[in-house]
């Protein structure tokens, strides 16, 4: 497990600075001036490029990127051009409403792809449900985010629709504000947290829950026809009982691979539904990064999505070794 952990941890590093470097050169190509939109649209020409070089922007990009490397060592991330806040205390700021947001959606998405694999795999000719399964994965991630508030907050009124809390005072010691509101005794802040989390959620976890959810049924179909299954039928152990104590677990393998491809999906998904919930977390952070030509910001947030997406692949390897022994790390 150590020998494992320690080359996961040297090629997160590997990963991490590739995709730095890559993200850096965008930078050259597109037409966007950092120092313009700091100058503003109206600023002078000599203001600009004394602008230009007191950010360091005619260096070379091997020097530009030099001292990036030697700032991020010192957890320095640069300062955003549009909101003129260092980005690690802007980082610090949305992190945790995106933490949360998408440990809500991986958690909901498995509870879905476990009733979905159940109900095709108990109920005979489950035809309907599995035609439902492709039609909801195949809907694209911004119909689906668009669709959820329409229904069920525009026209039903039964869920909030946009927004992360109603109680626009609250300030949690974590950040999470279902865990904070319990913690401070605020039992109605987490409801309505909650309440607030569903849809986006929901929105996420669709796709998740369909891709999951196929990929384990036919694992399920498969592991159920070997012999050790028909021995515990022959034991008297009821159809549920069967499924949960000897389907699962060996079962598992493919759909904590397809998983770990999901999270991977999820990083982008987050930009779309953040932005249309008005999520405020990185992915909202994020789009308004692009619309501004926040390199910085940017960087930032791909640095962060790529360490957290390396942290839960390596969970998610470990899961697998758990549930198959043959899986050596």
């Amino acid at each position: 497990m150590l020998a494992y952990l320690t080359k996961s941890i040297v090629g997160a590093v590997a990963v991490v600075l590739v995709m730095s470097f890559i993200v850096f050169c965008l930078q050259s190509i597109i037409p966007a001036d950092p120092a313009r939109a700091i100058a503003g649209p109206n600023a002078p020409t000599e203001i600009v490029e004394a602008k230009r070089e007191q950010l360091g922007l005619d260096d070379p990009v091997v020097v530009q990127y030099g001292r990036f490397l030697f700032r991020l060592v010192h957890a320095d991330l640069g300062t955003s051009v549009r909101t003129r806040r260092p980005v690690a205390d802007d980082i610090k700021q949305y992190l945790p409403a995106t933490l949360e947001l998408g440990l809500a959606s991986i958690a909901l998405g498995v509870v879905l792809a476990g009733v979905m694999a159940a109900l095709q795999f108990l109920i005979p000719g489950s035809g309907g449900i599995r035609l439902a399964m492709v039609g909801v994965g195949s809907m694209p991630i911004f119909l689906s985010a668009l669709l959820l508030p329409y229904f069920f907050w525009f026209r039903l009124h039964w869920l909030p629709g946009a927004g992360r809390l109603a109680y626009r005072d609250f300030a949690g010691p974590t950040g999470l504000n279902v865990i904070d509101g319990l913690l401070v005794g605020r039992p109605e802040v987490s409801v309505d947290a909650l309440l607030h989390m569903i849809l986006p959620a929901l929105a996420l976890a669709l796709p998740i829950g369909v891709a999951v959810g196929r990929s384990l049924n036919g694992a399920l179909h498969d592991v159920m026809s070997q012999a050790y299954i028909r021995t515990a039928r022959g034991k008297g152990l009821s159809e549920a009982k069967v499924l949960m104590r000897h389907g699962l677990r060996n079962a598992a393998t493919a759909p904590l691979s397809m998983l770990s491809l999901q999270v991977r999906l999820l990083f982008g998904n987050l930009l779309v539904v953040e932005r249309v919930f008005g999520w405020p977390g990185l992915g909202l952070y994020a789009v308004q990064a692009f619309a501004s030509a926040d390199l910085p910001a940017v960087l930032g947030v791909a640095i962060i999505f790529g360490i957290l997406y390396i942290l839960v692949n390596t969970l998610l390897e470990i899961a697998q070794s758990m549930a198959d022994p043959r899986i050596n790390l």
